[in-house]
């Protein structure tokens, strides 16, 4: 492969900060408001125009639950009850889903940024850091005014793609230690106009006993080869017999209603295949639009086959893929399955969970017994490489296999939260976040509280 060399002098300074958090995603709005309401002026750096990052871009929803009770940390809580003031319960009184709507999240995001005093960067590129003896203390962002530099104390990287870890030269792995496979993406997909109540109809009449509630708040899905069958899977085998749909197509299906949208359904699907690697550029690009052909046969199919169906419509498409694993730091502490099967506990625990092991694409899984559950410390955060970074979200230190369980939203607000409050006991502490000593810092900045 050729390759350049690239130096670009005079990159203005446009701000600088206690704290810059990069990417606006899940773990990094609860960073940033977490950070900013210590004490830490924090900047907040989007590559996109909205907050919310999966939740809101890859239109992920709604939310999964940890099966823990007292999970919840602050900033989670507070979402909640401001989705709640939104009209929007994110209970269905059922299961322990958290629906929500991604359009009023994105406002919720912007205005508790805004109240925290966050200063926000949208349409922000993280093309680079600048490190000098350990530390970071530049990011280079590529901008409508082109480039520029964010100078900060503290950095939380919150990219999902360890992007900033990456480009301060800290170690990282890439899918499953046993095929190199990622877990497989997903370009997920809205549609309108579908009437639920004949949906709901439909589905009973087929025994699909799946759902355990009904709209508002409803849910259909088949995977083919799994142990559960579904009452869906003849109706799309059937559509893949008459060429209408690949067997790709039907690997995996589900829809969720879409609280305060409604006769909207968001796809949780195509699964993309594996084949298409979430850590090559050109791969993920070959994964969109190979994507987009499954989502218009898909929809195509919902329309012509499905009552409830009938008189709907493509509404709109996730304005980012969906990764489910990508890039992960290698930190002080790399978590692993064996911390999930021993369900371990740690002295400087940041978060707890019992999400089973989600690994799509790979033959693994397993679920913990009701009320037992394990713990993420806070050395899987921080790196011995630079002194000033922490890691939050899905890119954190563990194994492919321990990150399919630690990889919900919940928890990746949670560590958002904690990496958020570390920078601010960096800040008035003056310990760099990764010499923090989490098991003795302060209990009342701690979101997750043993």
């Amino acid at each position: 492969m050729q390759a350049i060399d690239y130096i670009k002098n005079g990159i203005p300074v446009l701000f600088e900060a206690d704290c810059c958090v990069c990417g606006g995603g899940t773990a990094g709005v609860p960073a940033a408001v977490t950070a900013a309401r210590g004490g830490s002026s924090t900047i907040i750096i989007e590559k996109g125009i909205v907050m919310g990052g999966s939740q809101t871009r890859a239109l992920v929803v709604p939310l999964m639950p940890t099966f823990v009770e007292g999970s919840d940390t602050p900033v989670i809580a507070e979402i909640k009850k401001r989705m709640l003031d939104e009209g929007i319960d994110m209970s269905d009184k059922v299961t322990a889903f958290g629906w929500f709507n991604p359009e009023k999240l994105a406002y919720i995001y912007d205005t508790m940024l805004q109240e925290a005093g966050v200063k926000i960067l949208y349409n922000a590129d993280l093309i680079d850091a600048v490190v000098i003896d350990k530390k970071i203390k530049y990011v280079i962002l590529n901008t409508i005014e082109g480039l520029i530099a964010v100078k900060a104390g503290a950095f939380i990287d919150c990219t999902g793609d360890a992007v900033l870890s990456r480009a301060a030269g800290v170690k990282t792995e890439k899918g499953y230690e046993k095929t190199g496979n990622n877990q497989p993406m997903s370009f997920r997909f809205e549609m309108g106009g579908i009437d639920f109540e004949k949906l709901y109809e439909y589905t009973r009449s087929l025994n699909d006993n799946w759902c355990a509630t009904r709209p508002p708040y409803f849910e259909i899905a088949l995977a083919r080869n799994r142990d559960i069958k579904y009452a869906l899977e003849p109706v799309f085998v059937a559509g893949y017999e008459r060429g209408e749909l690949t067997l790709e197509d039907i690997e995996y299906f589900q829809a969720f209603t879409i609280t305060g949208k409604p006769g909207c359904m968001s796809m949780n699907c195509p699964e993309i295949p594996v084949k298409f690697k979430a850590t090559g550029a050109e791969d993920l690009s070959a994964a969109i639009v190979y994507a987009r052909s499954m989502i218009y046969r898909i929809s195509k199919f919902l329309i012509k086959n499905i009552p409830g169906f009938e008189k709907s419509y493509l509404s709109r498409e996730a304005s980012m893929i969906g990764a489910r694993e990508s890039f992960r730091i290698i930190g002080k502490y790399r978590m692993t399955e064996k911390d999930y099967y021993a369900r371990s506990k740690f002295d400087d625990a940041v978060a707890k969970t019992a999400w089973y092991i989600d690994a799509h694409g790979e033959k693994v899984g397993d679920y913990l017994a009701k009320g037992e559950y394990y713990e993420i410390p806070y050395r899987a955060l921080v790196t011995d490489a630079i002194d000033n970074l922490i890691v939050a979200g899905r890119c954190i230190s563990a194994s492919f296999i321990l990150q399919a369980s630690m990889r919900i939203q919940p928890t990746c607000m949670t560590l958002g939260e904690t990496a958020g409050a570390a920078a601010a006991y960096s800040k008035k502490t003056g310990i760099e976040v990764n010499e923090i000593e989490w098991e003795k810092a302060d209990n009342d900045i701690k979101p997750y509280k043993k």
